[in-house]
C-alpha cells in the first residue's frame, strides 16, 4: 500500500527505523512515536494512534516535533480509514515547509485520496492538481484523477489528460501506459466517439496484444465505416491465432470461407485443430462436421494435383490476379518461398483488382515465411487503402509480434 510505504520513510527520515536525521526529535514526543512506528509495523492501527496521541498531548513541542506528529498521524489514520483526520493531519505537514518537491507531491495525493474518501470531490480535485503540478505523474494519481473528472461526467477532461499522456510518450519513444489507453477508451465510450474508441482499441492491440484486446478489437474492426466483407476471412484467421476461435460455428465458418477462397491445405488444417480441441466431431452437429472433414480432405488431394498446373496458366494470363491467388494458396500450404515468389509476379504482371490486397498477401506470406520479418513487417506497412487492409496488416504485425 501506497500510505504504509510513505509513512515508514516517514518514520525513516525522522530516525525513528534506524536512520540518522539532522534534527531530532524531543525525548518527550519521540518515545511514543517510536512505540507508534512499532505497533504500525505489527498492522496495530488503534494503538499506534493513541500513541500518537501521546506524544501530541506532550505540553512543549519543537516544529520539528509537531510536524512529525502530524505526518504519522495522517498516515496512521488514513490506514486506520479516519479520512477527516487524515486530511486535517497531512495538510498541517504538507503546509509545514519541511517537505521537499517530491515528497509534497506524494503526500498532496494522499491528502486528495482522503479527501475522495469523504465524498469531498471538490477538494480532492484542488490536491489532484497540486500533487500534479509537484511532478507527481504516478499511475494512481492518474487513477484517482480519472476517478473524479468520471464521478463529475467530466469525460471530455479524461480523454484530454489520457491522449495527452499517451501522445507524450509516444513522442518519447516509449510504450504509452496501459491504464491511461483503457481510461481514454473508456472517456471515448462515454462520449459517444466510436472512431476514437477504435483508434485506442488499436493502440491496445498494437502495445499490449493480449488475447482479450485482439478479441474484443477484431469484433468492433469489422463494424468501421468502408471495412470489407473481404477481410472477413483474415479476421478469423487471426482470431484462430491469438486463441479467440472456441465454438465449433467459429472453426466451421472459418474452415468453410478457407475452402470456398481455394485454401484447402489450411481448412484441413483448422477442422484438424477442431477435432484435436474436442470442438469439432462431438454432439447434434458431428455428422454434418464429419462431413466439412471428409470435403477439407479430399479438397487438399484435388488442389496438390491442380496446383502446378494452375500456376503455370496464371503465369500466362494478361493480367496478375491468378499469380496472387496461386501464390497465396502456396503460402497457405507452407510452400512459402514459391508462394512469396509468385505473389511478386503478380504484382510486377500488374493489371490487379485489388493492388493493396496483394501487398497484403505479400506481406503476410513473407511473415508467415519467418525468414525476414523486417521486411514483412515493412511490406505491411506499406498497404494503404480505406477499406480496412492496412487496419488488417497492422493487425497482422501486432499478432506476430506476441507470438
Amino acid at each position: 500500500m501506497k500510505t504504509l510505504r510513505l509513512l515508514t520513510a516517514a518514520l525513516a527520515a525522522a530516525g525513528l527505523l534506524g536512520a540518522a536525521h539532522a534534527e531530532s526529535l524531543s525525548p518527550a514526543v519521540a518515545a511514543p512515536l517510536k512505540a507508534a512506528s512499532d505497533d504500525l509495523r505489527a498492522n496495530k492501527v488503534k494503538e499506534a494512534l493513541a500513541e500518537i496521541h501521546k506524544a501530541d498531548a506532550v505540553g512543549t513541542k519543537s516544529a520539528y516535533d509537531s510536524y512529525m506528529i502530524n505526518r504519522l498521524k495522517g498516515s496512521a489514520a488514513q490506514l486506520g480509514h479516519d479520512y477527516s483526520t487524515a486530511a486535517s493531519a497531512l495538510e498541517a505537514a504538507f503546509n509545514s515547509g519541511r517537505m521537499g518537491d517530491s515528497e509534497k507531491g506524494q503526500v498532496a495525493e494522499q491528502i486528495a485520496f482522503a479527501y475522495s474518501q469523504m465524498q469531498s470531490n471538490g477538494k480532492a480535485k484542488e490536491w489532484v492538481q497540486k500533487a500534479s503540478a509537484l511532478g507527481n505523474n504516478s499511475g494512481s494519481l492518474k487513477q484517482l484523477q480519472a476517478y473524479l473528472q468520471g464521478a463529475s461526467g467530466d469525460y471530455g477532461a479524461i480523454a484530454r489528460d489520457s491522449a495527452a499522456s499517451i501522445q507524450a510518450a509516444e513522442q518519447g519513444g516509449h510504450r504509452p501506459a496501459e491504464d491511461d489507453l483503457l481510461r481514454l477508451a473508456d472517456a471515448y465510450r462515454h462520449l459517444g466517439n466510436k472512431a476514437g474508441d477504435l483508434q485506442v482499441k488499436e493502440k491496445l492491440v498494437s502495445y499490449y496484444p493480449t488475447k482479450q484486446y485482439v478479441g474484443i478489437y477484431l469484433s468492433d474492426i469489422q463494424g468501421k465505416p468502408g471495412f470489407s466483407s473481404r477481410y472477413s476471412l483474415d479476421i478469423l484467421r487471426l482470431r484462430l491465432a491469438t486463441g479467440n476461435v472456441t465454438t465449433s460455428d467459429d472453426y466451421m465458418e472459418l474452415s468453410q470461407l478457407l475452402l470456398q477462397t481455394g485454401m484447402a491445405s489450411e481448412a484441413k488444417a483448422v477442422v484438424d485443430k477442431g477435432y484435436a480441441a474436442n470442438v469439432l466431431g462431438t454432439g447434434a452437429e458431428a455428422a454434418r462436421q464429419q462431413r466439412l472433414r471428409d470435403l477439407a480432405n479430399k479438397s487438399v488431394v484435388d488442389e496438390k494435383a491442380s496446383i502446378d498446373k494452375r500456376a503455370d496458366d496464371a503465369a500466362k494470363a494478361n493480367d496478375g490476379n491468378a499469380l496472387v491467388q496461386i501464390g497465396t494458396e502456396y503460402a497457405s500450404m507452407g510452400q512459402y518461398d514459391k508462394g512469396i515468389d509468385l505473389i511478386q509476379q503478380g504484382i510486377a504482371k500488374d493489371k490487379l483488382k485489388y493492388p493493396e490486397d496483394a501487398k497484403l498477401r505479400l506481406g503476410v506470406a513473407m511473415l508467415q515465411s519467418g525468414k525476414n520479418r523486417a521486411k514483412a513487417v515493412q511490406m505491411l506497412r506499406s498497404v494503404q487503402g480505406t477499406d480496412g487492409a492496412p487496419d488488417v496488416a497492422r493487425l497482422y504485425i501486432a499478432v506476430s509480434s506476441a507470438q
